[in-house]
């Protein structure tokens, strides 16, 4: 407490060696301070108000610190360099000392400050008197009312900074909120140093200001001498209260710190669940000393950052472990594709335990097929990567077994809900045939495909879908709808998982609307492509994984020999013909045949019609490619009726009977051959080779 203002005493120029008998009447002492020889010279009534006998005393200020405690002697110097050093004639404070007997008591002082003819302070006159009387009512309160003040506001820094340090997910997230201007500095600290312990050793996390990096002391041991390492050994803080003090405890350590005019340091072992994992230091370059009730809230302050960096370590060390499974559970390398580039790409958003199940798959099947898995399982554990690893082995299987989408997605829904789980899983599998362009898309619940064309335009690609694989066979509609598209030579199919478009408070389609925009307007290559997705992706943040999966089928020499496509169309699925159809028109003119895409397309739906209206079971096409001297396009169909199809003579109003005439007169040949306990109707065209280029 300074009363700076205060008017000083008129005092004669040889004072003290007058002292007016006023003064000692009024039992105040005089002191003279001669600021170049550095001594501190006082009167008997000067003494007796410090409680010191005149042999106790040596004229040096230091030795005042037997009765004045360090934070007194601390605000006290604060008072007296702030008038010397702004010019001031005078200056005054109030502070207490600890008597002979350890009782504490109030003095004032009140000193006058003498320069020469430069303007240079070279004596401190004044006076100390017992203060105690005068500020035991109103004067110890406010003074009171100013330290309770002081030391709610340090709580309250406390309190704010626990608070922010609950949120913190990594060590590198708690030293930040401790360097925050809203964190430590709000307790006068000018720096933080941090260290963990680390298998016997400190490794220093947190360094000071740039530039005051101690050489050595990056890794160190716990029993070298060093602030850090004691405080960790002797599980007790340890507070520096003054430069002197710090120099002469640690002689290898201050060298290195003189530059940061550090006056005062509190180092703080940081303890959980009974064992010390670090230490921490405060540097201060403005004070002397620390209240009792200061290292309360200090002391307090490091347990809370000690449980803050434990839960951190824990979530690292639970991520570390999550992901590891995750990817454990991910394809480790996606096989080549011939005739197409592919790019997958997998976040992970999550926090600890918490990952997602999210997949992707690229599956390669025989005749110049591959099939392309996205998924994502019910829940954020690590119950759901296991799941989803199951998931991603039996439809990789199933699809390898030459089963179609429909049935692979069926018989994987039958899977998961006979698993010993309540999780679901949303879907979505593509068979593309990179020889003709022709994809079959499921969808089980998932969100609908992207396609980016040649000529950089986007569309979202809606494919009628069945429930979530689990519900489907819990609810018993095992039945899943098979769009057909026409992927052509530099075109990308895009499957991701709803993590990429999905926002807190927005609509799923104004998600999707945004990836369409940022597909179209991204870069052409694949995996440039999905690089800028997933970078994006972290940018905007979120508390899900996402999964990506990119194919884009290149241009092809047209292979005739071997080429073959094949079809189920069931008799209950009145889509099932007109995917069919398209699927062979596709085929057709990927093949080169764009001149005949409309007859065969015809014919072949003729064919299945016949097979479905006059046979019982389902109808399977198939298309060939044949080249033998001439090449042909070869359509069969076949059924499960041993009769012989009939030509019959429609009439000029019939609705019927006009299939086979329409074979006979459109194809180049065509005939029956007989199947096991069925038959195949066929047909063929022939198709003109292109000109050779001179």
């Amino acid at each position: 407490m300074a009363d700076r203002g205060a008017s000083a005493p008129s005092l004669p120029e040889d004072w003290p060696a007058h002292p007016d008998p006023i003064l000692a009447l009024n039992r105040m002492g005089s002191f003279d301070w001669d600021l170049d020889a550095g001594l501190f010279h006082m009167d008997a009534q000067a003494l007796a108000v410090f409680d010191l006998l005149p042999e106790e005393y040596d004229g040096r200020p230091q030795t005042l610190a037997v009765r004045v405690p360090p934070p007194e002697a601390a605000r006290l110097d604060s008072v007296v360099a702030r008038a010397i050093k702004d010019g001031s004639e005078n200056y005054g404070a109030y502070f207490r000392i600890r008597c002979r007997d350890g009782a504490m008591r109030w003095t004032h002082t009140q000193g006058y400050i003498r320069r020469d003819g430069t303007g240079r302070p070279r004596r401190v006159v004044g006076i100390v008197r017992d203060a105690t009387e005068e500020l035991a009512d109103s004067a110890a309160r406010s003074l009171r009312a100013a330290q309770d003040e002081a030391f709610r506001q340090q709580t309250s820094v406390v309190q704010v900074t626990s608070a922010a340090l609950a949120h913190a997910r990594s060590v590198q997230d708690v030293i930040d909120v401790l360097k925050d201007t809203h964190g430590i500095r709000h307790l006068g600290a000018a720096s933080l140093v941090m260290g963990l312990v680390e298998a016997g050793r400190i490794r220093l996390v947190a360094e000071g200001p740039v530039g005051a990096s101690v050489p050595g002391t990056r890794i160190t041991r716990i029993d070298e001498p060093y602030p850090m390492s004691e405080v960790v050994r002797t599980l007790g803080p340890r507070f520096i209260e003054s430069p002197e003090e710090f120099a002469e405890g640690y002689p290898i350590l201050w060298p290195h710190l003189t530059d940061l005019h550090i006056t005062s340091a509190a180092y703080l072992p940081l303890i959980a669940q009974a064992r010390p994992i670090g230490a921490m230091g405060l540097l201060y370059d403005d004070r002397r000393g620390f209240s009792a009730e200061e290292r309360a809230v200090l002391v307090a302050l490091g347990s809370s950052i000690a449980q803050s960096l434990m839960r951190a370590m824990l979530y690292e060390q639970e991520k570390d472990l999550a992901q590891g499974l995750q990817q454990a559970m991910l394809p480790r390398t996606i096989p080549g594709v011939p005739g197409a580039d592919v790019a997958v790409r997998y976040r992970s958003a999550a926090l600890g335990r918490d990952i997602g199940g999210d997949w992707y798959d690229l599956i390669p099947l025989p005749g110049d097929r591959v099939g392309a898995v996205i998924g994502d399982v019910q829940g954020h554990d690590t119950h759901a990567a296991a799941v989803m690893g199951q998931l991603r082995i039996v439809l990789r299987a199933y699809a390898a077994e030459g089963h179609p989408p429909a049935t692979v997605m069926a018989r994987a829904s039958v899977f998961l809900h006979e698993l010993d789980t309540d999780r679901f899983a949303t879907c979505l599998y593509a068979e593309a045939d990179l020889s003709t362009g022709v994809v079959q898309v499921v969808r089980a619940g998932h969100i609908d495909p992207l396609v980016r064309h040649g000529d950089g335009s986007c569309a979202r690609v809606g494919v009628e879908g069945g429930l979530p694989l689990g519900l489907s066979a819990e609810f018993g509609r095992l039945e899943y709808p098979v769009a057909t598209l026409e992927l052509d030579p530099g075109h990308t199919l895009l499957l991701c998982t709803d993590g990429l478009v999905e926002q807190p408070g927005a609509d799923l389609d104004d998600g999707m609307r945004g990836l369409v925009d940022l597909v179209r307007d991204g870069p052409r290559e694949v995996c440039d492509l999905a690089d800028r997705l997933i970078r994006l992706a972290e940018e905007r943040g979120g508390d899900d994984d996402v999964a990506l999966l990119l194919l884009r089928r290149r241009g092809r020499e047209v292979t005739w020999a071997g080429g073959r496509l094949r079809q189920q169309v069931a008799p209950g699925d009145p889509e099932a013909l007109t995917r069919a159809r398209h699927m062979i028109r596709a085929a057709v003119r990927a093949w080169g045949a764009h001149g005949l895409a409309d007859e065969i397309e015809l014919v072949a739906g003729e064919l299945i019609t016949n097979a479905l209206m006059h046979t019982e079971g389902c109808a399977t096409v198939t298309l060939r490619a044949l080249d033998g001297g001439d090449r042909r396009l070869r359509v069969e169909v076949e059924d499960g009726s041993s009769a012989l199809p009939r030509r019959r003579d429609a009439g000029e109003v019939g609705v019927s009977g006009r299939g086979l005439v329409l074979v006979e007169r459109l194809s180049d040949s065509w005939g029956v051959q007989a199947r096991g306990g069925g038959k195949a109707v066929w047909c063929e065209f022939r198709v003109p080779r292109p000109p050779v280029r001179a």
